[in-house]
């Protein structure tokens, strides 16, 4: 009960937020976590690369709806056969709703969902989250290979839990990365996020 109290956890309804404290074209911040294979990750091993970096709560309806669909995982497949970088982060607290206790609950999570991410990152105290102003499951940023934030905010265009809505959504991911890839500049490099709060210590 006190981790739950500690967490101030919030409740599972739609949250928004449009993140004033990263600014899109600054240097994204660096830091290294332990991934799900129990060995670090340094976001110093992707110079040079496209990243994109993924908040989880596998609690989540918001974050259920792009696994359930099966879309989140499409998008990692595709991106990382490309090159790109897939950091999925857990910022959840301990004692608090997605909360993993170690690399093999991370693991576990993504076998499950047969997942394709670069890796599953554990961000327990919530300091790799708080760099990055996540607020929000699903939150997703995009980094260019010059380490600067190409795009932040929502997965896509629909801030809704229902997977239907995934195949009539603009992806602003997919979009962001297809465009850099392109070699043209992100058309929409920030949105509002959307989905459950983050749940901080």
């Amino acid at each position: 009960m006190k981790h739950l109290l500690l967490c101030a956890c919030l409740s599972l309804g739609l949250t928004t937020s449009a993140r004033a404290d990263l600014a899109v074209g600054a240097p994204a911040p660096g830091f290294t976590l332990t991934g799900d294979s129990g060995k670090p990750v340094s976001l110093a091993d992707s110079k040079g690369k496209l990243v994109v970096l993924e908040w989880v709560n596998a609690g989540c309806p918001f974050v259920h709806k792009q696994y359930d669909s099966r879309n989140m995982q499409k998008l990692q497949r595709k991106y990382t056969a490309k090159g790109v970088v897939w950091l999925t982060i857990a910022s959840s607290c301990e004692g608090s709703e997605g909360y993993f206790a170690s690399p093999a609950d991370a693991a576990a999570f993504k076998k499950s969902r047969h997942a394709a991410m670069t890796a599953v990152l554990l961000d327990p105290d919530g300091t790799v989250g708080h760099a990055y102003g996540a607020k929000t499951t699903p939150d997703m940023v995009v980094l260019a290979k010059d380490g600067t934030v190409a795009y932040e905010g929502a997965i896509d265009d629909k801030p809704s839990t229902d997977p239907a809505d995934v195949p009539i959504a603009h992806n602003y991911v997919a979009a962001a990365l297809d465009e850099i890839m392109a070699g043209k500049a992100v058309s929409v490099p920030q949105t509002r996020s959307y989905g459950c709060s983050v749940k901080y210590k």
